[in-house]
């Protein structure tokens, strides 16, 4: 069976989450890893550009509110596995050190001149030597940086170190410049100045023979040389052997000499307790190192005893180790995240997603004597946490969607004097602050800090006993300060992780009189499904209802013959009293005469006015701030005020108006012939006219496409000094960098310098004067945000395509030529200035100087012409201008970015590239005879008709609609990655305009092949902003199982909340008891589920009220399906039902035993005023099993129930259900599919069965099974036409296919299932669903290729969705030429091979090969992202042509799209 596996959603999950300089040492990024995802973002000002001009940058005292601005997004054939930036000596910014399993380490850097991610070094360790034997991949690569960036570390196989030296240029004075890039010398050079020195292995049994299991390794503040702590369990120990051996942990400290390589052993602490999870080192001036443990914090520093805290009642009688009780914490930190957001704070985000904030007290000594917990806020439950700025924090998920958040100092902090009337005072404060607000996404809880108080004869006991014995009641004296903290959100990145479960719909339709569903589609071709997953945990869990095209939703639609474009414009701005955004006239152009409709609260056709009637308009757009419309012919220019003409410019050149491009006030025209006129809007006197450039550019070779651009982003610029000085100025911020390169150290304050270097300065560190150096460094600290918000001046821009494939830009209105890509519709990946080494001011003929350049660059044969530009500002405020390049077979879309060399400052780079071919090759025009086109040119035809339609607001979003065959909006939002997302349907959209009316709030209206003008909006409840449309519906409880049941229309849901329980079952003897136990107040009770099954309605998304079931407690439900049973009495006809499986989890010592429930929906007539409520369940059976109800389906009529190992056959009658059959199998069985007579059936260990029932003997068989075991979590049927595949998903993330071939010799005559392909996907599978493929559309290539093949949809617990699809034999031979052929031929991201990451990935070493036979649809993907010449070079290696790859792709891409 011949497949291909791709991923179409990537994953949303967030892991890793890091604040580097990426792109330079200006501007600090956040660099953030999940899955196989990299992105970066950039924190910038969210600002709109009415509030912008108000606005002056350096008089504000606050920053305004942020947004996170995706700059770059990276796809790796590899799952990140750790994530660290180091600063090397004298580069412009900073590396990235990424590690992948099992012993892989990359270290790249961003290159400005191509925008991309270039690879410095990679280091692999995966020989059988460093292995040591183990085959298992259950080590993860842990990598650190030294704080000073003299070396990293990278712990492998949790044996070794890999130890990584940077080397460090000493002679700050003589950098010079060439030392900066060295990979441009001589190869002999450049090995002696790299910046990475040659790595090298510590074995860390020859240090310690005891290390083993290592917990955590970090590197400590204020060594001199690099100084590694290593926190390990030589022997374990578990919860249950506490009594016997507990405290087993060991913290080690291990000075780095890179030069001679050795490494001694210099500080040692032993019996640590055995929970210790993480430990983290602490900056001067305290230094030492916090040690979490799951119910204690620990702080040690080498020559202080240690100081530790219990923070619940567990460690008091899990530990040894001396620990304080805190009072009024009781928390635990298992699985918590923690970052430092000052020396002496850091902020833990715990498991149940609370924010607390924990304060080193520290006394003169700089020792820590106390801790202090202050709960700020609850929010997301986190994967990671990352400061940016000193006051951003990142909180990554994978269970919500990642946050970021500002945090600030309350001003008033509580100073603590320890008086007779402190408790007065404390209780006068609590009363003041008991503010609670709610927002969205996080609840704040503004919590005053709770200071436990002694009662007043224990005064003098209060700050550290032994002090105030020695020296007497000296309270007053010390202060203390602790300042509360706020949290606010400022942005969040959407994130549909994890997908516990996903089923398809029917998507509802709305028609124009509110929400109808349509009846039941009858066949394929009509089906409209939705995917509806049940993501998150916990508070985060919610619904996700993806969609894959968008459906738009018709208002209403009229028919206009011959019609062929259409355009909106308003009026006069100035006259209009309200309503400014809305449109008010409509013109629609026919072949030779232009359509004029007023579009008020009616839409109706107006005569006599100012615009020309007789003859076809090929463009109308607003001049001058809205107040005019200009309205072109192709032999006139008219420009109106409201309906009353003003001037009418004829344009006599011999040669009609093809094409009009506007950038307020200039008005741009392409004739015909190639040249090109521009027209200005000039106001002398008080009376507006259009007055013609004298200047003007050379019309050979012929002008074949213009655009024009107004520039707001202040990139376009040709001045050097407005191109930030990269190297760095002395105005960073923290690090000012010396000597232009190196940074200093963050938070070196400059009199922690003096102090390292004469000594204590006689300048005690207080916790107050560290607050004002802190107050003083967060001035200096705003400047990143100011520069953010200079508004640059707008600058405008004519961009020309040419007969000869080049394309221009030349500044207006002095038309001066500033960039000139040659080849342009090759598509290359990074578009530069051939002009870059020629000075512009240089007095030769612009001709002859063109000609230069073209006789001398390397044109590529046959590269499409470019047939349309247009280049737009997207994003916030216009700041990401995106160019696109229309060809014959595609769309080309570049983004902008700056490079300091050339004329015009900028480079382009491709984001992506849009298959535009057409499934009917009629449409390739020949070369007309140009004497009959003569008249005919006058007229409008369909061939000049813009694809290309930008719009500033359709339902709320900017972007460009691409108009054509494969119609699709293109989006860039303030969150700045590109969106693209297809129009449902196949037909083509002939045009397009925005519409936004009183009747029609920011809606659209567009023709398509039927000469109808549909006037639609966007549905407005889906969010645009993420890969797929997705909305997001919010249940605030963990979603379980989902189905659909099809008949009423409704979703039903499994979910489950968690409280604490005091109470639990005990057995004693014959039975169960329930005994309640009391542990005191600083004990964490357990949770307990309780689950619940609701109906959802599709129409509003809410759940149908009094229609839920909820279970008994303790019992979980595990099986959950809508099965289809034979009648009582008639074996006519099958009726569905909910049919749940259930276990009561009690206790290890009580035997497991389950429930197996039966429901109906039954309709109702719904209560007045609640159209909701028209479901009810009506239970049809429920009785207790001999043990957990596993799995759940049904065979001809029958049930089939899986109870653990058991697989029982049930029927239904009289309301009972009698044993029919059964059988034995391996150990657990959690899933079962079937079809017709055959039970597909998952095993949890043993790998899948294929079981036979026959009805007439009421016989349950073994057919066939897989003899090896696998951890199986996920199964479907794989159908293509007449053959059935088995596809499996197991717990190392791969996918297998397996057959059932009874004739093949290795199956043993059909006793075994063959392995008949395999794929490593790197994400784990839980759910899956198959959907039939159906060729949309009227024409085909060859239209029965995918007849009667399934496709399976499959969800991963990191947010990605994808597909597998059977291929047909010559497609699948095609792309498996193709991929081997790429495998080679494009650079490798991070040095990952696409091959070995999708290779099969197994813990046991198993006497198999690999089978492969599955295609990696995104290696062959990638093709179409590739240039045209190397696309050729590809295609003609394998034999084949680009074009028959492209519709192969094109032709899947259509019959994936079906959501």
């Amino acid at each position: 069976m011949f497949s291909m596996c791709k991923q179409t959603h990537p994953a949303t999950s967030v892991e890793f989450a890091i604040s580097c300089r990426f792109f330079n040492n200006l501007e600090e990024n956040l660099v953030v890893a999940g899955a196989n995802m990299l992105k970066v973002y950039r924190i910038s000002p969210n600002v709109e550009a009415g509030q912008r001009q108000k606005l002056n940058p350096n008089e504000m005292r606050i920053a305004p509110k942020m947004r996170l601005e995706c700059l770059a997004t990276y796809f790796l054939y590899g799952n990140v596995m750790s994530l660290q930036c180091v600063s090397l000596a004298g580069a412009m910014q900073d590396a990235l050190l990424v590690s992948f399993k099992d012993a892989k380490l990359s270290v790249l850097q961003h290159d400005p001149d191509t925008y991309a991610l270039k690879t410095l070094s990679l280091h692999y360790f995966e020989e059988e030597d460093i292995r040591g034997g183990w085959t298992g991949r259950y080590f993860v690569p842990v990598v650190r940086v030294d704080p000073d960036a003299r070396c990293a570390v990278m712990l492998v196989y949790g044996k070794r170190l890999v130890v990584l030296p940077f080397r460090k240029d000493n002679s700050l004075d003589e950098i010079e410049l060439t030392d900066v890039k060295p990979f441009k010398k001589a190869p002999t050079a450049m090995v002696s100045r790299t910046p990475i020195m040659a790595s090298y292995l510590i074995t860390l049994k020859e240090l310690d023979e005891k290390i083993d299991n290592v917990l955590d390794i970090q590197f400590l503040h204020g060594y001199y040389e690099p100084t590694l702590l290593i926190l390990y369990e030589p022997v374990r120990t578990c919860p249950g052997r506490i009594k016997v051996r507990s405290d087993t942990c060991v913290l080690v400290a291990i000075s780095l000499n890179i030069q001679q390589r050795v490494h001694p052993i210099i500080w040692t602490v032993n019996s640590l307790p055995f929970d210790c999870f993480q430990v983290y080192p602490i900056q001067k001036p305290i230094g030492g190192c916090l040690v979490m443990t799951v119910n204690a914090v620990i702080y040690l520093n080498q020559s202080v005893p240690p100081y530790g805290v219990s923070l619940n009642s567990s460690a008091d009688n899990s530990t040894s180790f001396p620990l304080k009780p805190q009072d009024g914490v009781r928390i635990s930190l298992d699985c918590a995240n923690f970052a430092f957001i000052d020396v002496d704070k850091l902020v833990i985000s715990l498991r149940t997603g609370e924010l607390y904030v924990l304060t080193l007290c520290v006394d003169s000594m700089r020792t820590v004597r106390n801790f202090h917990f202050h709960k700020a806020a609850a929010s997301v439950l986190t994967s990671c946490i990352c400061v940016c700025h000193s006051e951003y924090i990142f909180l990554g998920s994978r269970l919500g969607n990642s946050l970021l958040l500002h945090f600030t100092e309350e001003d008033q902090s509580t100073v603590i004097t320890l008086d007779v009337d402190a408790e007065q005072q404390a209780e006068q404060q609590q009363q003041k602050q008991q503010r609670v607000q709610e927002d969205q996404d996080i609840e704040e809880v503004y919590d005053v800090d709770q200071i436990e108080l002694a009662p007043p004869q224990a005064k003098s006991r209060r700050i550290e006993d032994e002090e105030l014995e020695v020296y007497g009641s000296g309270a007053k004296a010390s202060v203390l300060q602790l300042r509360k903290f706020i949290f606010e959100v400022c942005d969040s990145l959407i994130n549909v992780a994890p997908i516990n479960y996903m089923c398809a719909g029917e998507r509802v339709e709305f028609e124009e009189d509110g929400t109808t569903l349509r009846p039941h589609a009858e066949n394929l071709h009509d089906l409209k499904i939705e995917l509806v997953a049940a993501t998150g945990h916990s508070k985060n869990g919610a619904l996700s209802v993806f969609v894959n095209c968008i459906n738009p939703q018709i208002i209403t639609s009229f028919e206009l013959d011959g019609c062929l474009d259409v355009w909106t414009v308003f009026d006069d701005a100035t006259k209009k009293t309200s309503r400014h955004d809305q449109h008010d006239f409509m013109l629609l152009s026919q072949s030779n005469s232009t359509l004029v409709l007023q579009t008020g609260q009616e839409i109706n056709e107006i005569e006599n006015t100012g615009f020309t009637v007789n003859q076809a308009t090929i463009f109308v757009g607003n001049l001058g701030q809205q107040r005019f419309i200009v309205q072109v012919t192709t032999r006139h220019v008219r420009l109106l005020q409201g309906t009353r003409l003003i001037q009418n410019v004829p344009i006599d050149v011999g040669s009609p108006v093809v094409q009009v491009a506007i950038a307020d006030p200039y008005v741009c025209l392409r004739m015909l012939n190639g040249q090109v006129i521009t027209l200005a809007l000039r106001e002398t006197r008080g009376s507006p006219r259009l007055a013609i450039n004298k200047h003007t550019i050379t019309s050979s070779p012929a002008v074949v496409a213009i655009a024009a651009y107004k520039d707001l982003s202040g990139l376009f610029t040709v001045k050097s000094d407005d191109v930030l000085n990269l190297t760095g100025g002395s105005g960073s911020g923290f690090g000012h960098s010396f000597g232009g390169y190196m940074k200093a150290e963050p938070n070196m304050k400059v009199e922690d310098e003096e102090d390292l270097l004469y000594g204590d300065a006689g300048n005690a560190f207080k916790i107050n004067s560290m607050a004002v150096l802190a107050q003083q460094s967060k001035q200096k600290n705003s400047d990143w945000w100011r520069r953010l918000l200079v508004q640059a001046k707008p600058s405008y821009w004519l961009v020309v395509s040419r007969k000869s494939g080049t394309l221009e830009i030349y500044s207006m209105p002095d038309m001066k030529l500033v960039y000139h890509i040659n080849d342009v519709g090759n598509g290359a990946m990074v578009l530069s200035d051939a002009l870059e080494f020629v000075s512009l001011s240089s007095s030769t003929q612009e001709n002859s100087k063109v000609g230069i350049v073209q006789s001398c660059m390397p044109q590529h044969a046959n590269s499409p012409l470019p047939l349309e530009l247009s280049l737009v500002g997207l994003g916030l405020n216009g700041e990401r201008p995106v160019l696109m390049v229309r060809t014959r077979v595609e769309l080309l879309i570049y983004q902008v970015f700056r490079y300091p060399k050339g004329n015009l400052k900028i480079r382009f780079r491709k984001l992506e590239q849009l298959n535009l071919l057409d499934q009917q090759p009629s449409h390739i025009e020949l070369e007309e005879n140009d004497e009959e086109e003569e008249l005919e040119s006058y007229n409008m035809q369909p061939k000049y008709v813009q694809k290309l339609r930008p719009f500033s607001n359709v339902g709320g979003l900017a972007g460009i609609m691409v108009c054509g065959v494969n119609p699709c909006f293109v989006f860039l939002t303030a969150r700045g990655e590109l969106r693209i997302h297809r129009l449902q349907g196949n037909g083509d959209v002939r045009s397009f305009a925005a519409f936004n009316n009183v009747n029609i709030p920011n809606g659209f209206l567009y023709f398509d092949t039927t000469f109808e003008l549909k006037i639609s909006v966007l549905p407005s409840y889906l969010s645009y902003d993420s890969v797929w449309p997705v909305r997001k519906v919010p249940l605030r409880c963990t979603p379980r199982q989902l189905v659909y049941h099809r008949e009423n229309r409704v979703y039903c849901l499994i979910t489950q909340t968690e409280e604490p329980m005091t109470k639990y079952y005990r057995f004693n003897g014959e039975d169960k008891e329930l005994s309640e136990e009391s542990r005191g107040e600083r004990f964490i009770y357990p949770n307990g589920s309780q689950f619940e099954m609701v109906l959802i309605s599709p129409e509003t998304w809410e759940i149908v009220p009094d229609a839920s079931i909820r279970f008994e407690p303790w019992e979980h439900v595990t099986a959950f399906k809508i099965v289809k049973l034979s009648y009582e009495g008639t074996r006519s006809g099958l009726k569905e039902y909910l049919c749940i499986g259930t276990n009561f989890n009690y206790s290890e010592d009580i035997t497991s035993r389950g429930n197996i429930h039966i429901y109906d929906i039954i309709e109702v007539v719904p209560e007045p005023g609640k159209p909701m409520t028209k479901f009810k369940l009506k239970e049809v059976f429920k009785k207790e099993q001999k043990g957990p109800v596993s799995a759940i389906s049904d065979v001809l009529g029958f049930l089939v129930t899986g109870l653990g190992q058991k697989i029982y056959i049930w029927q239904l009658r009289d309301g009972d259900l009698i044993g029919v059959a059964f059988i034995d199998t391996n150990i657990y069985v959690h899933q079962i599919i079937t079809v017709k007579s055959l039970i597909f059936i998952a095993d949890v260990y043993k790998s899948i069965s294929l079981l036979r029932f026959q009805e007439e003997h009421r016989t349950l068989s073994l057919a066939s099974r897989d003899f090896n075991p696998l951890e199986v979590y996920g199964i479907e049927f794989m159908v293509d036409n007449s053959n059935l595949g088995f596809l499996v998903t197991d717990a190392e993330r791969n996918l297998i296919v397996y057959m059932y071939q009874p004739e093949a010799r290795e199956s043993l005559g059909g006793q075994k299932l063959i392995r008949k392909a395999d794929y490593h996907l790197g994400q784990v599978v839980n759910t899956m669903f198959r959907v039939q493929c159906h060729q949309r559309g009227v024409h085909q290539r060859q239209p029965f290729l995918y007849e009667n093949k399934h496709f399976v949809v499959y969800g991963t617990l990191d947010g990605g969705l994808g597909y597998c699809l059977p291929l047909p034999e010559k497609v699948y031979r095609r792309f498996l030429m193709l991929q081997n052929v790429l495998l080679s031929y494009q650079d490798h991201l991070c040095g990952l091979n696409p091959k070995e990451f999708r290779t099969l990935k197994s813990f046991k070493k198993q006497g198999l090969n690999p089978s492969r036979c599955i295609i990696d649809g995104d290696l062959i993907w990638s093709y179409r992202l590739l240039p045209n010449s190397d696309r050729n070079e590809v295609a003609k290696k394998i034999g084949t042509r680009t074009e028959e790859i492209l519709s192969d792709l094109l032709e899947i891409e259509r019959l994936s799209g079906v959501f």
